[in-house]
């Protein structure tokens, strides 16, 4: 990357959205020489969410020209398909609950993007992210964003560490209020822009999106059975479901009953009742870890298997091949094989890998 007095050079990726437009123009603000860039993520039908729009990219634009930095517009939607569209749809065909935006992250941003901005003598790559990168020490730490309701370092603890110090987070040390007044204070038209939470490709439910891209036993009607085998009614397709569902299930048990168990090879779902739906240990594929190597005999960490969780005292030790067990202090409710681990302390984010499978 480009070295000497000159002002450190930042390639941005810009959304068309109120976080990435204040990356930018804090950037700028700082003395930064920066680029906007937009990435073209999904070449198929529109489905108006996300990040992936005509609209978007139109917005990402207005606010390069209102900052006056130099824009250019990235087609990424072959590799996105490839690691995280067909990735999403070959997750429940199996079972599992795909987390795309952790996906995205890892293969599209922190890797092609990033190499990408290295090609335009970049120093770092900058996202609208709500995280911190601690450069002090002997390593770049990634901390948790200021604001705990908007922290999203969760999305970001499968990003490989060895990219974590060419990698920029300013808004992270605000709220989101915040963020909007800058965003008027800067003159941006994105300011008063909703926010989507909604997967950027897919238009409406995610069973309809894999029903139209899949094929296989896991999308047609079978049997909802209990943990001895007992059938206790048919579902519409095991894909549909995820573990620690309950709505959805139309059975007349005479209590309630939540998925415990996705199985599409046989094409079975199966319930139990709330106390199965509770997990002590698990396992977790393709660990990405910032900290100091993991000691043989593990360490204590608190770990979030969902975004919107809390997290949870355990332990963790490594079992060799990149992967780790996980034991709970607690049990922990609807542990989702698919969706990303990630493993904290306090505001430090050590790691985090795939959910593998679970133990009850």
């Amino acid at each position: 990357m480009s070295g000497g007095a000159s002002p450190p050079r930042v390639v941005v990726a810009m959304s068309g959205g109120v976080d990435s437009s204040v990356t930018a123009a804090l950037l700028q603000e700082q003395g930064c020489d920066v680029i906007g860039v937009t990435m073209r993520l999904w070449d198929g039908p529109a489905t108006g969410k996300g990040c992936c729009g005509v609209d978007d990219a139109s917005d990402a634009r207005r606010v390069a020209d209102r900052l006056g930095i130099p824009f250019y517009a990235l087609n990424y939607a072959e590799a996105f398909r490839e690691k995280v569209v067909d990735n999403f749809v070959d997750e429940y065909l199996a079972g599992r609950t795909p987390n795309p935006c952790a996906r995205c992250n890892q293969f599209i941003k922190f890797d092609r993007l990033l190499a990408q901005a290295r090609d335009l003598g970049a120093d770092y790559l900058a996202t609208g992210h709500y995280a911190r990168i601690d450069r002090e020490g002997g390593r770049p730490r990634l901390r948790t964003g200021r604001d705990p309701a908007k922290d999203q370092s969760y999305f970001l603890a499968v990003t490989p560490a060895e990219q974590l110090g060419a990698i920029r987070f300013p808004v992270g040390d605000y709220g989101k209020d915040e963020v909007r007044r800058l965003a008027e204070r800067y003159g941006l038209v994105t300011a008063n822009k909703p926010e989507s939470q909604d997967i950027c490709f897919v238009g409406g439910s995610a069973a309809e999106f894999v029903a139209g891209h899949g094929t296989g036993p896991g999308l047609e009607p079978g049997e909802i059975v209990d943990r001895a085998g007992h059938v206790l009614g048919e579902h519409k397709g095991a894909a549909y479901y995820t573990v620690g569902q309950r709505r959805g299930l139309h059975l007349v048990a005479g209590r309630p009953m939540y998925v415990v168990e996705v199985d599409t090879g046989s094409n079975r779902v199966v319930v139990g009742e709330a106390d199965e739906v509770f997990q002590r240990a698990m396992e977790v594929a393709d660990l990405n870890w910032f900290a100091e190597p993991l000691p043989a005999t593990g360490r204590s960490v608190a770990v979030k298997v969902r975004y919107a969780g809390k997290p949870v005292a355990a332990r963790v030790a490594p079992l060799g091949e990149n992967r780790a067990r996980v034991v709970f202090d607690e049990p922990v409710r609807a542990v989702t094989p698919g969706q990303v681990a990630a493993f904290y302390d306090a505001d430090e984010v050590l790691g985090g890998g795939w959910i593998a499978e679970t133990a009850a």
